[in-house]
């Protein structure tokens, strides 16, 4: 894997600019159904998906705090930690296929079609995070580092994942009401030997997202395929 600074090329730009336009037309499909049912029933997910931009921009500024010539390491450990704590809202997304309903079959597919463009949507911005959290861990530590790093944020990205869809906790819950949410994931931890449903949803949610993420690794890193001799003087 390559550990160059990310923020000093502009390789960066066609990512960034395929996910703006993913949310646009996220934001336009999902225009098209409230004209087409007359209600906002999925409008939640507009709201997701900006929370789902949100650890993106974190680790931007992180990635780009850790490339200035002096690089502000009060500000990386900030911005990492802030990316911690909205990471999971990314893949969060994918949660949102419980809102889907059976309708009569147009709005079902137009639904369908929505909450899964949201999905990908979601899941492509929190790849992206990820993969420069990654490279900043391993440009310090190594390779192995960074995939080990890769492992943790998805098993912490289960346990986020869980206490958003099933407890209702925000990210932000963690700044707000620390105390009520230590006191409710004590309460969850101290229950296990007898209720092992908690764990065993947020190890499958973690499972997800760690090979959701090493999919789409493996497959932004093909290498083209070399022309062959003849191909070229042809060419």
């Amino acid at each position: 894997m390559k550990t160059s600074p990310t923020t000093a090329t502009p390789r960066l730009l066609i990512p960034l600019l395929a996910m703006a336009g993913a949310s646009a037309v996220c934001l336009a499909v999902f225009g098209a159904r409230v004209v087409w049912t007359g209600n906002w029933s999925h409008l939640i997910l507009v709201w997701n998906l900006f929370l789902a931009w949100v650890p993106l921009a974190f680790a931007l500024a992180a990635d780009r705090a850790a490339a200035m010539p002096t690089p502000k390491r009060g500000r990386v450990l900030a911005f990492s930690g802030a990316w911690l704590f909205f990471f999971p809202n990314a893949p969060y997304l994918f949660t949102d296929l419980v809102h889907l309903a059976w309708r009569r079959p147009p709005v079902f597919w137009m639904d369908l079609v929505l909450i899964l463009l949201f999905v990908l949507t979601g899941l492509a911005l929190g790849f992206l995070s990820l993969y420069l959290m990654q490279s900043l861990v391993a440009r310090r530590l190594g390779w192995t580092a960074g995939w080990l790093f890769v492992a943790s944020t998805a098993a912490l990205s289960g346990v986020g994942i869980y206490l958003g869809r099933f407890l209702r906790w925000n990210s932000w819950d963690v700044l707000l009401n620390p105390l009520e949410l230590l006191r409710d994931v004590g309460h969850r931890v101290l229950s296990l030997p007898s209720d092992l449903q908690p764990a065993l949803l947020a190890a499958l949610f973690a499972v997800f997202v760690f090979l959701v993420y090493v999919l789409l690794y493996a497959l932004t890193h093909l290498q083209p395929v070399p022309a062959k001799a003849g191909e070229n003087a042809e060419n």
